[in-house]
């Protein structure tokens, strides 16, 4: 199942502040073509806000325009990333 109740917001810093949540979960950077990168953090607005602040070059070159989120508790982000990751296929973890 996609991100639960999925709501796309602008990858921007204000966006960012306004939106994402300093708390457990996973998210997904994308563009208009799909999605590029799902991760997981204790903090998902400190990640978000790391991305966009000091991008890796992979990010910089496919430029994310979108960012979502779901809460889940530490111990569930790493098996909702993996099923993120499986759905969804994003280009970035792709890669890995």
């Amino acid at each position: 199942m996609p991100f639960n109740h999925h709501g796309n917001r602008s990858f921007t810093g204000v966006s960012i502040d306004n939106n994402a949540p300093a708390a457990s979960g996973v998210y997904g950077l994308s563009d208009a073509r799909g999605w590029i990168y799902v991760g997981e953090a204790a903090n998902i607005h400190a990640e978000l806000r790391k991305h966009f602040a000091h991008p890796d070059p992979f990010l910089m070159a496919h430029r994310p325009s979108g960012f979502t989120f779901e809460l889940c508790p530490a111990e569930h982000r790493v098996d909702r990333q993996h099923q993120l990751v499986v759905e969804l296929a994003p280009i970035a973890n792709r890669r890995a």
